[in-house]
């Protein structure tokens, strides 16, 4: 099976590249898009807060808010921004007393269209039986000439 950008299961996910084929530092450009995520998505959904945390070994958690994570994942250049529904302790156990499973799946469809006009530039189209992926500009990366 190929190898491809990690991201959580049921996501919504928002497709970037981050080498932009300069001779960058690519961890320089990798932490400007972190800080370019975290004040964008603030601004776009003031219910995040910055949280540092991780998903596993490979995706990154950079906001967090009662019902989802904010995050990146990297790989070979590829970004892949995501917004998923909370998996951790503390968020299984106020849901055991007040059930927010509902809630938070409610709000990612609500969010999920701006998030992905927020963040994609790369809109992923299939995938080979190998699981490589398959990916094009995004229809409003197009339109606005980025």
């Amino acid at each position: 099976m190929g190898r491809s950008v990690s991201y959580p299961t049921g996501s919504v996910v928002a497709f970037r590249l981050l080498d932009d084929g300069e001779d960058e530092d690519i961890d320089w450009v990798y932490e400007c898009l972190v800080d370019e995520v975290i004040d964008a998505a603030k601004a776009a959904f003031p219910s995040f807060q910055r949280f540092d945390g991780w998903r596993g070994r490979e995706d990154r958690i950079l906001l967090r808010n009662a019902f989802a994570d904010c995050g990146i994942s990297t790989w070979c250049g590829l970004a892949a921004i995501w917004l998923a529904e909370r998996d951790d302790a503390r968020y299984w156990e106020a849901d055991f007393y007040n059930p927010r499973t509902a809630r938070a799946r409610h709000w990612l469809g609500q969010v999920s269209g701006r998030f992905i006009d927020l963040f994609g530039e790369l809109r992923l189209v299939g995938r080979f039986s190998n699981g490589e992926a398959i990916f094009e500009h995004s229809r409003s990366a197009c339109d606005t000439g980025s």
